[in-house]
């Protein structure tokens, strides 16, 4: 694709997402409709006070064996949506005309404003006679406002083998505010040949191309569980590697690397279709760069600091030429310490400071969150082996960030991650003056569906060996679901029973309070 080629689909998304309130020329009308166009579901996410993206994706007739199919024609097609105040669209508060672009496999993204601040809304779209499923979302707070009370869920790696999204009913369940979804929400490989215990499997071959990565999403959000988490509540959403490959840094990944960019450009397309994402995030250079660490304020209650950890990192240190990244060796690793390494990129350095500055200047924020994507504390491991993945890879971006947090002292700060398939809840320390010293607190969620890939008695000696961990657990899937006030954040860490059962029950596994004004969680 040429840079006018992309500017030009710039131009088109851009224009494609204003909420137009009369029908737009140039687009096709359908004709009466014999399938479900909107089988993948519908979704929302990034509210404003005044608004939010709401989302589809247009779907042909299935495919004989298939659950979906593309949308055949090359034209944009008009899709109405409306928003409304009462569940059976009464009270309509906006409604207007979408565009579905070919060249956005016919996806919408439609940038709803000036709707009244901090309430709850229906939405659902149209095309010819077939209606949407209803769903629900909601607009954020008066930046003034000081609200009562958020319910957060966060949640991330939900690899389709692994198990059923019965974590997800649940979700549902908790009525969240608010759902931060943390990456990994699709895994690019291909099912493995022996299938004993595994949930399901699928027939896609490793995601190389645009319609491969096409087909990933469409195979995941075929799944009615997915749909209604998506239905039920705005989401806020980045990614990790999984999204493109396992364990790529930047630039950086397996194959040639004129190959891999391409990959890359076709998984990062993909991946904007089929998320509730503003056109804002689109940049100039197309599909070879997204806009995807921003804010999300909550009124003065929380501000959402979304990290991307992987668009602008540094190679994993010691890494060998189109391999895996490894743990190492401090020692054997001199790499590993240098001081110029960066996991966010030093323009999103810059930028997370600012933001961490204005929460504890301008009108104090009662909780400064960051949403990113793995374990931000250290994990020191009896082998004397130091991961290169996750921050410990980068040691002194976690030295910069956490001298950050000490310096400005945001009023509460609290980080969340997700990557590793564990729960761990941890004291975020540093040194002030010589003393070790709590600044944050810290809640790396489990996966939704992803195994592990260890045992709880090496964790249980990894935990031994950090006293800053607090829990650390290795065999459960589920969610995390925080409820925040001006007085305390109180996080509950969710565990369904049987992953591989899409109707299993959940239970609580533990509970941990934040005061405000004390950093570190305490046990509830």
């Amino acid at each position: 694709m040429t840079m006018l080629d992309r500017r030009a689909l710039l131009t088109k998304a851009a224009w494609a997402a204003l909420a137009a309130p009369a029908a737009l020329g140039g687009c096709a009308s359908p004709a009466p409709l014999r399938h479900d166009p909107f089988r993948l579901g519908v979704a929302s996410g990034d509210p404003l006070p005044d608004g939010m993206v709401l989302w589809t994706r247009l779907m042909g007739a299935p495919a004989a064996g298939a659950d979906a199919a593309p949308l055949p024609g090359a034209e944009p097609i008009a899709v109405r949506w409306e928003v409304a105040e009462d569940a059976h669209f009464r009270r309509i508060a906006q409604r207007g005309v979408a565009t579905a672009l070919p060249e956005l496999a016919h996806s919408v993204h439609v940038e709803v404003r000036g709707l009244a601040p901090g309430r709850w809304y229906h939405y659902r779209f149209l095309l010819g006679d077939a209606v949407s499923p209803p769903a629900r979302t909601r607009t954020a707070p008066a930046p003034h406002e000081l609200p009562g009370h958020l319910r957060l869920v966060h949640a991330s790696c939900q690899r389709w083998e692994h198990g059923h999204y019965a974590a997800w009913r649940h979700v549902c369940a908790e009525r969240p505010d608010l759902v931060v979804f943390l990456g990994d929400y699709v895994y690019e490989y291909p099912s493995p040949p022996d299938a004993t215990g595994l949930a399901r499997t699928h027939t896609l071959p490793l995601a190389r191309t645009l319609a491969d990565w096409r087909e990933r999403y469409a195979l995941h959000k075929s799944d009615p569980l997915l749909q209604a988490a998506h239905a039920c509540a705005p989401w806020l959403v980045t990614w990790d590697d999984h999204e493109v490959q396992n364990d790529y840094a930047g630039t950086h990944g397996r194959g040639e690397p004129g190959d891999f960019l391409q990959l890359r450009a076709a998984a990062w397309q993909a991946f904007y279709e089929h998320m509730p994402l503003r056109a804002g995030t689109l940049a100039a250079s197309g599909f070879g760069q997204l806009q995807l660490y921003r804010r999300q304020p909550w009124g003065r209650l929380a501000h959402l600091h979304v990290l991307d950890t992987r668009q602008w990192r540094d190679l994993q240190a010691c890494r060998a030429p189109d391999g895996p990244a490894r743990a190492v060796r401090p020692s054997a690793c001199p790499e590993l310490l240098q001081p110029g390494r960066t996991l966010l990129g030093t323009p999103q350095e810059r930028w997370l400071r600012e933001g961490l500055a204005l929460d504890a200047n301008s009108q104090p924020v009662r909780f400064s969150v960051l949403a990113q994507q793995t374990l931000f504390a250290p994990r020191h491991y009896p082998s004397g082996v130091q991961s290169t993945d996750s921050w410990d890879g980068y040691p002194a971006a976690r030295t910069r960030l956490l001298q950050d947090i000490a310096d400005i002292a945001p009023r509460n700060t609290v980080l969340l991650g997700g990557d590793i398939h564990q729960n761990y809840v941890c004291n975020v320390e540093t040194q002030v003056a010589g003393r070790t010293r709590v600044v944050a607190s810290e809640f790396c969620g489990t996966s939704v569906t992803s195994r592990s890939g260890t045992t709880q008695d090496k964790v249980d000696a990894i935990r031994r060996l950090n006293p800053h961990v607090l829990l650390a657990r290795c065999e459960e899937r589920g969610y995390c679901v925080s409820d925040v006030t001006p007085q305390r954040w109180t996080a509950t860490l969710r565990a369904v029973r049987d992953p591989l059962d899409a109707t299993s029950d959940a239970w609580d596994l533990a509970r941990f309070v934040v005061e405000d004004g004390r950093p570190g969680p305490q046990p509830a």
